[in-house]
């Protein structure tokens, strides 16, 4: 049989709080608040502790906590029961040990509604808990620290998941705490005489969403740094892949207004990662809908594909223009001339700070969303007369973080590497000259513009440019045909003397003398045909520039 701890009065395990009330046996049924009497606090985060533990202790609640945590607490000049004094057992094995313990999850687990459970609590000398106070060890930040092994392992939390989940279980009778962001919440319900029901499922509900998503950045560090099968060890693919997503806004709509809509943000934490526009910091303007989040994430990953200064404007997923400048001023006005009508109520990324003379001309053209890692404030006075117009700070994508991209089918998820670092293709110096002169100068640059920007238009896809500017772009066409035709019909006049690349190689010379005959001279494309030689001959005959980049870059 355990001690009692101090304050707790053997008899007065079971005894229902205010707010409570009684059924006819007599059995307390926890459906209102119910009175905290004591609290079991042991918190990795320290943030907010000092402040909290005061407030439980001017309410007459009984604070009851673990090493450091308790250590805290006593500093603060907060009186507080250590654990090991309740467990009659001290804490060892360098802390793995504290609170695995059938006085702590008797205290816990004990649903005070129940008779029976109630007495035996007071068989034992266990009094309950009314709230469970734990953050986790920080598992998922030493895992991004590029900590070693040895160390990730240390942080894997025992105790502390496991009181969560016993305390979120017993919601009937205590309410859990995860982070230092609901401590306001806990002062302000025992200011009212505690929590109710509804608030305990919905702290459990929470609880349970912190401790799956802590266990599956757990799983998935395992899966990455231990290959458990075979197959796993030759590929370098995981047998399992576990993430956690939380819900960090509720949409309007998803694509058409009959469907619900709602952004989901990765918890798996345990890979540093690019958090993209899904945790961009809006500035101005409506709420985001979900083709905005869509288009806005198309755009930035388009803009920050150059080195260059760079605006990308895209329109459902594609590029209606793109181009790079002197400045980003120069170069939105190069991309918005490729295309302007499609332009219209676009999404426009750029890769570096918004200027009051780039504000002024987005500002002239009717724009949804605008992501950029900075804004003047001049500029962003001149773009907040827009009301219709989003602004999205972004930071600029951290070259590598991006690991996978994932993609749901039915039954089940595709997962690949992403194409997003430079294959040995990208690299003019390495491309194949199957047909007319070298390319140098202005003609090699804006061969090396067309193919980079040609990997993010929707494939099929044909990209003619000039002056380091789209000038025309066939998209998501069923044939490679209609995509030169496309590209060639928005083109127009500025067809002529321009540069062409193609995400994959052309299957018949037909697409290819599309091009030639609308006056481009020189095109980049993978090669890889097995009728090569047909668009060879075709491009020889016509006297054009041809290289082979011997990489495809489909994009659907």
């Amino acid at each position: 049989m355990t001690t009692p701890s101090a304050g707790v009065r053997p008899g007065a395990a079971g005894r229902p709080g205010a707010g409570e009330s009684q059924g006819a046996s007599g059995t307390p049924v926890a459906t209102g608040r119910v009175t905290i009497r004591r609290a079991l606090v042991s918190v990795h985060d320290k943030t907010g502790l000092a402040e909290l533990a005061r407030g439980l202790h001017d309410a007459g609640i009984e604070i009851v906590s673990t090493g450091s945590t308790a250590a805290a607490i006593a500093a603060a000049g907060v009186p507080v029961t250590r654990v090991e004094d309740v467990t009659g057992f001290p804490e060892c094995l360098d802390g793995r040990v504290k609170t695995l313990h059938p006085a702590v999850h008797a205290g816990l687990l004990a649903d005070v509604t129940q008779p029976g459970h109630r007495r035996q609590l007071e068989q034992l000398g266990v009094a309950p808990f009314g709230i469970l106070i734990s953050s986790l060890y920080p598992f998922e930040a030493t895992v991004a620290s590029a900590a070693e092994p040895a160390e990730c392992v240390e942080q894997i939390d025992i105790g502390g998941p496991a009181m969560v989940r016993a305390a979120a279980k017993n919601h009937a009778s205590v309410a859990v705490i995860t982070e230092p962001a609901q401590y306001g919440e806990v002062l302000e319900a025992v200011r009212l005489g505690g929590f109710t029901l509804e608030q305990r499922r919905r702290l459990a509900a929470r609880a349970f969403a912190h401790t799956a998503a802590y266990d599956a950045a757990v799983a998935s560090w395992f899966a990455r740094s231990y290959a458990p099968d075979e197959t796993a060890a030759q590929t370098g693919w995981p047998d399992a892949v576990f993430t956690g997503w939380a819900r960090r806004d509720v949409l309007r709509y998803g694509e058409n207004p009959h469907q619900q809509a709602a952004l989901y943000v990765r918890r798996d934490g345990g890979v540093s990662r690019d958090d993209g526009v899904a945790g961009a910091e809006q500035l101005h303007g409506k709420a985001m809908s979900y083709n905005n989040y869509v288009d806005a994430a198309a755009a930035r990953r388009a803009a920050f594909d150059f080195a260059r200064p760079c605006a990308a404007i895209i329109k459902h997923s594609n590029p209606c223009g793109i181009a790079v400048g002197d400045d980003l001023a120069q170069a939105h006005r190069k991309a918005n001339a490729c295309d302007p009508a499609s332009a219209f109520g676009g999404v426009i990324a750029v890769n570096g700070t918004v200027t009051a003379g780039l504000a002024a001309q987005i500002a002239e053209i009717f724009t949804e969303v605008l992501v950029a890692p900075a804004f003047e404030p001049a500029a962003l006075e001149i773009l907040a007369g827009r009301k219709n117009l989003r602004l999205l700070r972004c930071p600029p994508p951290v070259p590598g973080e991006l690991v996978t991209e994932s993609r749901q089918v039915d039954g089940g998820m595709l997962v690949q590497s992403p194409d997003l670092v430079d294959a040995p293709g990208d690299d003019p110096a390495r491309w194949q000259l199957m047909s007319g002169d070298p390319a140098s100068g202005d003609d090699l640059a804006d061969l090396a513009f067309a193919w980079r920007a040609c990997r993010w238009v929707k494939s099929n896809a044909i990209l003619l440019a000039s002056g380091g500017a789209s000038v025309g772009v066939g998209m998501g066409q069923v044939n490679r045909v209609d995509a030169s035709r496309l590209a060639v019909a928005r083109a127009g006049d500025r067809a002529r003397g321009s540069v062409a690349a193609s995400d994959a190689y052309f299957p018949f010379p037909d697409a290819l003398e599309v091009l030639i005959e609308a006056g481009v001279r020189a095109v980049a494309e993978p090669g890889g045909s097995i009728r090569d030689e047909l668009s060879v001959a075709a491009a020889q005959a016509a006297g054009i520039t041809l290289y082979f980049t011997g990489v495809r870059h489909f994009y659907h």
